[in-house]
Formats: structure tokens, C-alpha cells, sequence
């Protein structure tokens, strides 16, 4: 029986105990009722009037800690579940475009339960392969995920009265200058005509200069390239190198991957034919997934998107079978994005997969985008739960509770990603009108800028375009011949001591690690996005490599503060950095709220 001293005190007397049924209960309802929701409406508004939409894991979990406070630091993991379920409600309302497209392709409608249908199982194939490739993007290459980072030590913070009081002011200030800066772009067209981002800023301080300079280099590269693309047809006069430049940058982290994951089965390889060799050491308990089951889950969703797709909707096996393939490349080159840069391209993988359709016969438009939606929902979603297990595997938190929150989220996101389609879409006809078509009134007021590039693209499909191919291989090629060479120079024991001796060896290396040779994965994301947002990426990364070394020679031997140890990755720069990311999350929400009721009333 609890003694007197063991009981709850406060507000956590009137709580479920953690780990009971009604306090699971309490968690989903809030989630996905409220904040999920909440996430979802300005997921689909955005992508409907911008473009793009913020992730809502940030947003969730600041939310989803006020909660769980009273429970104190245990309850950063019902805040993280929580966060969990509400950005896969919001992810998959984002998909709203998909039907938009359709009505731009003048394709018929389609019933919704169809569609909710398909999407969900889209969604749930799409998290069941994020998982299989989580012991390879969190755990062993222990990338950085920083949205994943910063929801951390948001919620760290937020739920520890001593993280709390020592982290306040950088993570408030960092969220302040955030959300200021964030209105700005958004609001004020002289601030948003220098680019600026909060957001890449903050991601920029938390990764540092060597994985932020890397995509600057790219992005000016490709800058200076354009005249040569235009000249030998890979790029029409006045586009962006990133029209191409995504091509060139999915093949170079392919081309990354392809040796990693070719080493990496070589290793277990090895570990199986020592007899001899000493047995692996039991994964923590949160770490643990019955991999039998993922395995049996991943094959199942898999083959009832494609039985959906054909036996439902009535798309040939062939190209379902193709795009069902073509999520386990995706997943993993874009979760690798996301883990280096906080960039997860989903329409880059959703206008890939139509050209790859198109080489192998694919002529439908209707069909085209049926597929590509596989890859554009399973890719967010997949992206989304390998940042979210970045996020508990800083926390400690229960990976397969945490599954189970997210597929739950994702039924709810798939119905309610029509619900909001439907709406928007009879609330405001505009949204129904072919933008190709010629001038559209009031069309300068809904972007749509995602759903322009699935239609370009899918009309596309008739044009021979062999270019695309060859940036590809040429991004393949550039991606692992860089990486073998990043390899040999690591592994290189004289290279190593040069760089450990002398002042001049670290400088040599950080010049080949950020400029000369700088890693496919980090320095792709200069062939995303445009050259401006890359100028801010490396800013921040080159700030917070600045400070903290500058930090390490006035401080060699920090005091730990008074009341416990700060953990190791709640640095100065990791909280600013992520108060940044934070802030601008809560102004692109206030700006979506604000724009869509100003619309409706």
C-alpha cells in the first residue's frame, strides 16, 4: 500500500497513473481530437494557399507537454506519444493536394471512402518501412533529425523544473526570435524577398558548419552550372537548378546509401561466420521491435495497397507493383534528408517515381497519380516516424507504444485528409480550377504551388525526357564515388594523425569534410531548395560551430551547474536553434489560422 510520502500531490492527484489504460486514453483523445486536428487544418490550408506545409511535431509537442507537466520528467514521454500521434494526423491532412490534383487533370471522382481507404493504407505501409530503416538512420548512424532534436529538448525541458529553469531563456529567446522572424517572412514581401527562414536558421545551428556549408557549396555550384544545363537542354533559360538539381541530389544520396548499406550487410556477413564471435548485447527495452512482426506488417500493407490500387480503383498491377517497390528507396534516401538537413522532399520523390513510371511505359496521367501517392503519403509518413524515433531515442522512449500511437493517428489523418479536401474544395471553387489552364481569378490568393509541380509533371509523362535519367546516374555516380573517397580518407591512419597533431590538420579537414568532399547526404540539400535558403542554412551552422568553439576554449573545464547534470546534446546552440525551429512553426499555425478564418468570415 503507498505510504502518505508516496502518494500524488498537486494537479497529478487528478490524473490516471502513468502506463494505465485511461491514461493511454487521456493521450490519444487529446492528440488526436484536438491537436491533431488543430495541426491538420493548417497542414491542408497551407499546402492549399502556400505550397508547403510545417511538420506538426514541433507544434504537438510544446502543446502535448502542458498535459503531461504534472507528471514531471517522466511525463516526456507521454508528451512525445502524444506529439507522435498528432503529427501523423496533420502529415496525412497535408495529402489533401492529391485530390486537388485530380480535378486540375479533370479526372473523375472518386467515392471517399476509396480514397480514404487507399490513403490509409498508403500511410500505413509508409510507417511500417520508416521503422525497418530506424535501426539504420537513428541508431547506428545516429543522424541528427534536428525537428527531432528540438521537440526533444523542448520536451525535456518542459516537463523538468531543473532543465527548465537552466534552458528557459535560451529555448524562450530562440522561440521569440523565431516567431518574429518567422511573421516576417510570411507577412512582410521586403523581409520574405531576402529569404529569410527561422526555421532553416535554427536547423542550420543544430547540425554545425560541416554538415550546413556542404549544401551552400552545391547551391552554388548549380548557380554557376545553369547556363551550361540550359545550353545542353537539362534546364530551360530562367529556371532554378533546382528544377534539375533535385534529380542530381536524389542520386547522390542514393549513391551514398548504396555504400553504406552494402557495408553494413557486409559487417553482419562477417559477424555470421565468426563462430567465436561474442553475442550482441541485449537492446535496451524501449529499443526493442519485434522485427518478425514489422516485417509481417510492412508485407501485409503492402500488398493491400497494391490489391487496393488494382481490385478498387482499378490501376494496372504493374505500375502499383513498381511504385510499392520504389517506396523502400525513398523512404530511406529521404529519411536520410530529413536526418541530415531537416528537408524531407516528398514531391521530389512524388515527381520521380512519374518519371520512372513514364520510362517504363506508364502514358495515364490518372494512373500516374494514383501511384505517385503512394510514394508522396508513405514517404511523409515513413519520414515522420524515423523523426519521431530520433526524438524517442534521445528521450528513451517505448518504441512500440510509440508505433502504435502513430498508426492510430494515421486512420484518423486519412479520414479527416478527405474530409478537408471535400470542404475546401466546395467552400472554394477556385481551388477546383485548372491553374495550367490559363489566369484563374483569385487564384493569386491559393498558390497551390505543390499541386502545380504533380501536374506539370504528370503531363509530362508523354515528353520523352532522357535527361532525367542521366542526372540521375550522374547524382548515383557523384554520391558514391564521394563517399568511397570520404571512406579511404577515414580509414586512413597517417591522414588521421596529420589531422589529430597540428592546427593545420584540423583546418584541412574540416575543408574536406565541408567543401572539398563533403559528405552526398549533407551537401544534396543544395539541389532542394533555392540558393537563398541554403545561404541561411549555412549561416546558422557556421554561427553555432563559431560559438561553440570559441565556447570550448573559454570554458575547457565547464562547472556542472548546481542541481544535476544538463544532458550532453542540450547545448547553447541546440536550444536556440530549436526555439528557432519552434517559433517559426507557431507563426506559420498563427498565419494559417488567422488566413483561413479571415477567408471564411
Amino acid at each position: 500500500m503507498p505510504t502518505a510520502t508516496t502518494r500524488p500531490t498537486g494537479l497529478k492527484r487528478f490524473l490516471p497513473p502513468i502506463g494505465s489504460p485511461a491514461y493511454h486514453v487521456l493521450l490519444g483523445s487529446v492528440a488526436i481530437f484536438i491537436l491533431g486536428p488543430l495541426g491538420g487544418v493548417s497542414a491542408a490550408f497551407m499546402n492549399f494557399s502556400i505550397g508547403f506545409f510545417i511538420g506538426g511535431q514541433v507544434l504537438a509537442g510544446i502543446l502535448g507537454s502542458t498535459v503531461t507537466l504534472p507528471y514531471g520528467p517522466e511525463g516526456k514521454h507521454g508528451a512525445n506519444y502524444m506529439q507522435t500521434m498528432a503529427a501523423s494526423v496533420a502529415g496525412m491532412c497535408g495529402m489533401a493536394v492529391l485530390i486537388q490534383a485530380r480535378y486540375w487533370l479533370g479526372l473523375p471522382e472518386v467515392p471517399a471512402w476509396q480514397l480514404i481507404l487507399y490513403y490509409g493504407c498508403c500511410g500505413m505501409f509508409g510507417v511500417g518501412v520508416g521503422m525497418l530503416y530506424t535501426p539504420i538512420v537513428v541508431d547506428r548512424m545516429q543522424l541528427n533529425f534536428p525537428s527531432g532534436f528540438a521537440v526533444a529538448n523542448i520536451l525535456r525541458a518542459l516537463t523538468d523544473k531543473h532543465l527548465l529553469k537552466v534552458s528557459i531563456t535560451k529555448l524562450g529567446g530562440g522561440m521569440l526570435g523565431g516567431y518574429a522572424g518567422g511573421l516576417a517572412s510570411l507577412k512582410l514581401p521586403a523581409v520574405e524577398a531576402l529569404g529569410i527562414s527561422t526555421s532553416t536558421f535554427g536547423a542550420g545551428m543544430i547540425v554545425g558548419a560541416r554538415i550546413a556549408i556542404p549544401a551552400l557549396v552545391v547551391a552554388i555550384i548549380g548557380e554557376l552550372s545553369k547556363p551550361y544545363l540550359v545550353r545542353i537542354g537539362w534546364l530551360d533559360a530562367g529556371a532554378p537548378f533546382r528544377k534539375i538539381g533535385f534529380i542530381i541530389a536524389l542520386g547522390m544520396i542514393l549513391g551514398a546509401a548504396i555504400l553504406d548499406i552494402g557495408l553494413i550487410l557486409l559487417e553482419a556477413a562477417r559477424r555470421l561466420r565468426r563462430k567465436q564471435a561474442p553475442a550482441a548485447a541485449p537492446a535496451e527495452d524501449w529499443k526493442r521491435v519485434n522485427m518478425a512482426g514489422l516485417v509481417v506488417w510492412v508485407a501485409c500493407w503492402g500488398a493491400a495497397v497494391v490489391v487496393g490500387g488494382h481490385a478498387i480503383l482499378g490501376e494496372p498491377l504493374r505500375f502499383l507493383l513498381i511504385a510499392v517497390g520504389l517506396v523502400f528507396l525513398f523512404v530511406l534516401v529521404n529519411g536520410i534528408s530529413i536526418g541530415i538537413s531537416d528537408s524531407n522532399p516528398i514531391s521530389s520523390a512524388f515527381v520521380m517515381t512519374v518519371f520512372i513510371l513514364a520510362a517504363c511505359g506508364l502514358t495515364d496521367a490518372g494512373t500516374g497519380l494514383m501511384c505517385a501517392s503512394i510514394l508522396l503519403i508513405a514517404c511523409s509518413e515513413g519520414g515522420d516516424m524515423q523523426q519521431d524515433r530520433s526524438t524517442g531515442w534521445r528521450l528513451g522512449t517505448n518504441r512500440v507504444v510509440q508505433f502504435r500511437y502513430q498508426v492510430i493517428g494515421i486512420a484518423m489523418g486519412a479520414v479527416l485528409a478527405v474530409v478537408l479536401a471535400k470542404v475546401f474544395l466546395s467552400a472554394y471553387p477556385v481551388l477546383r480550377a485548372d491553374q495550367f489552364g490559363g489566369h484563374v481569378a483569385d487564384a493569386e490568393k491559393w498558390q497551390s504551388a505543390m499541386t502545380y509541380k504533380f501536374v506539370g509533371a504528370l503531363r509530362g509523362i508523354t515528353t520523352h525526357q532522357p535527361h532525367v535519367m542521366k542526372a540521375l546516374a550522374l547524382g548515383v555516380a557523384l554520391g558514391l564515388l564521394t563517399e568511397v573517397a570520404r571512406k579511404l580518407f577515414q580509414r586512413n591512419r597517417r591522414y588521421q594523425q596529420f589531422v589529430q597533431s597540428s592546427r593545420a590538420g584540423r583546418v584541412t579537414d574540416f575543408l574536406l569534410d565541408a567543401v572539398l568532399l563533403p559528405s552526398p547526404y549533407a551537401s544534396s540539400f543544395g539541389g532542394f531548395v533555392e540558393l537563398l535558403t541554403t545561404v541561411w542554412w549555412a549561416a546558422g551552422g557556421t554561427l553555432a560551430s563559431v560559438f561553440d568553439t570559441v565556447q570550448a576554449k573559454v570554458n575547457s573545464r565547464p562547472t556542472p551547474p548546481a542541481g544535476g547534470e544538463i544532458p550532453a546534446d542540450m547545448s547553447t546552440m541546440s536550444l536556440i536553434g530549436g526555439g528557432l525551429i519552434a517559433g517559426d512553426s507557431l507563426a506559420a499555425l498563427s498565419v494559417g489560422i488567422y488566413g483561413l478564418l479571415r477567408t471564411v468570415l
